[in-house]
């Protein structure tokens, strides 16, 4: 019987979107070292229909919004998520669902998860730090039971790999899944609202910690 669910789980299809903004084949290639099945994509029905979807991304907000917006993803992404299926945002793909950013200018974002999304230089105190905040950093639990999310498993205070200049509030505290201290600033690194999970911090690119939210993630597809 398990032999039978492990498999299920295998032949069932995560998209990746592509949507000309980043980190597709190191998010592919984790997928593929855990023996997920994956796809990258820009077909918006493809993306609408998958079993899991996968949001990355690297780049400047308001130039993905457009992208996404003019290809018609936006709207199979909403109707994808309103399917209950999981679904996993990184880096950008975090700051995307949110209700607006002010990256070169307002940008409106998704709005799945009302918030902003802020630059680093209205929060954090020391001054001596570099913006953008590119390495190693720790990630502390909020009040959602980590056993309940992707990070079962991970130890508090593990550290996790960022590249980011922007960070994200939401107006709900109690979908803040993680923070991280940067600039001697605590701001929220991850999110988890019903299907939804999403992380500042890029998985694919954290060693065994990452490796260990993203083998979780596949295995949420039973």
């Amino acid at each position: 019987m398990k032999v039978e669910w492990i498999v299920g789980i295998k032949s069932m299809k995560i998209a990746i979107v592509d949507y000309q903004m980043g980190n597709l084949f190191s998010v592919r290639n984790a997928c593929d070292f855990l023996e997920f099945s994956s796809f990258i994509t820009n077909k918006p029905d493809e993306i609408a229909n998958a079993d899991a979807v996968i949001l990355p991304g690297v780049g400047a907000f308001g130039k993905a919004m457009d992208t996404l917006q003019a290809s018609g993803i936006s709207e199979a992404l909403l109707a994808y998520i309103e399917t209950g299926k999981p679904f996993l945002g990184i880096c950008l793909g975090m700051q995307l669902l949110f209700t607006e950013s002010d990256e070169f200018g307002t940008h409106k974002g998704l709005n799945v998860i009302e918030g902003e999304v802020r630059h680093f230089s209205k929060g954090i105190i020391d001054n001596k730090a570099k913006v953008p905040n590119v390495g190693w950093c720790r990630v502390k639990s909020s009040d959602i039971n980590w056993e309940d999310s992707f990070l079962r498993g991970v130890e508090e205070g593990e550290y996790m790999y960022f590249t980011h200049s922007h960070y994200t509030i939401p107006k709900d505290d109690s979908v803040i899944l993680t923070t991280t201290e940067y600039g001697g600033f605590s701001y929220c690194s991850s999110i988890k609202k019903g299907n939804i999970t999403a992380t500042q911090f890029h998985p694919e690119k954290s060693s065994k910690h990452g490796l260990n939210i993203l083998r979780n993630f596949g295995e949420s597809l039973n």
